[in-house]
């Protein structure tokens, strides 16, 4: 799959439409709609902030991330060893100390890592997530197997995160604030240099850009980013164990870009939602005769994702595009 065929930079005016009307729908949710399923779209839109992090990496720079769960595990730890059992403390110093902490891992690992190229990338960011994994895993004074709990959720000065609705569109804000600062950041210099050496890395060096910098600072970033994932999905649930960090948790991030179209981070939120939604509703399908077809839901899983990428390889969001642009076509 060609870059150009993959990646979908500039959205279509009708498409842009179609976000500022999920957008809407998004803002109006909660007040037509139960707790439970308030709680499911939060958790898909903390899921489409984890899924722009990675898109970050691998849409955007070209680099394929098999360990971004660890920064995303790491920053709810972070949350639940400095949450006392007594009392809550503020998200106004624990947001950017859970993001500081995620960043910091990624800026460590990504100085080793960011130098080795393809195949050996994604390795290596397996191996480093791994070893944090077993790290947490195998040690009781970090909480073992059974994880942490997280007995408040952190106050604020101006609303209750402890309501669900307030949970619910801080998260929308958060979900709102990533996508235009990647957005912004994709068209700036610095994001076109990142598109550069996804295209062709040796002629970025050829013509002075010190690839290696630019590759560490997206890496740190992105890392950044998955942590602010972490700390919300920490708050919601009150739960961290080192599944946060596992090879699972990677895997279901990447599929999640590439079936919403990698190159856009609007893709990557669609990609999050439709992941979840899908998830759910194949493991609900009902049994045919005696065989229970909802186990395995990771089959169809995997083959709706093969049948995307053979025929959609620009995602949902660029098949949508398509549709539009077509019945636009027709219209005229």
């Amino acid at each position: 799959m060609s870059a150009a065929t993959s990646h979908l930079e500039a959205l279509p005016r009708s498409v842009q439409v179609l976000l500022a009307l999920a957008l809407l729908a998004l803002a109006a949710f909660p007040f037509v709609s139960t707790d439970y399923y308030t709680s499911v779209v939060a958790r898909m839109m903390i899921l489409a902030i984890f899924a722009m992090s990675l898109d970050l990496l691998q849409g955007v720079t070209g680099l394929v991330s098999l360990g971004h769960a660890a920064f995303f595990g790491l920053a709810g730890y972070a949350l639940a060893f400095i949450t006392p059992t007594s009392e809550p403390v503020s998200l106004y110093w624990t947001l950017p100390v859970a993001m500081a902490a995620s960043a910091l891992a990624a800026l460590v690992i990504g100085f080793l890592v960011v130098r080795t190229h393809g195949i050996y990338f994604i390795m290596v960011t397996m191996a480093f997530s791994m070893m944090l994994f077993y790290l947490f895993f195998d040690n009781k004074a970090l909480g073992g197997s059974d994880g942490l709990y997280i007995n408040f959720r952190p106050t604020a000065l101006l609303f209750d995160l402890e309501d669900r609705r307030v949970f619910y569109y801080f998260t929308l804000a958060m979900l709102v604030a990533v996508y235009a600062f990647l957005r912004r950041l994709l068209w700036s210099p610095f994001g076109r240099v990142l598109a550069g050496i996804r295209v062709n890395e040796h002629r970025m060096r050829a013509m002075g850009f010190g690839t290696f910098g630019y590759k560490l600072s997206a890496f740190t970033l992105a890392g950044a980013l998955a942590g602010l994932a972490g700390y919300l999905w920490a708050i919601q649930t009150g739960f961290v164990n080192p599944e946060l960090m596992g090879f699972h948790m990677s895997a279901h991030v990447i599929m999640m870009v590439i079936l919403g179209g990698m190159g856009n981070f609007a893709g990557a939120i669609i990609g999050a939602f439709a992941f979840e939604y899908l998830l759910h509703w194949f493991k609900d399908l009902p049994y045919i005769g005696d065989f229970n077809t909802g186990k395995h839901w990771q089959l169809w899983m995997g083959l709706f994702i093969v049948a995307i990428v053979a025929f959609a390889p620009q995602g949902l969001l660029g098949l949508a595009a398509r549709v539009l642009r077509g019945r636009g076509a027709r219209d005229a």
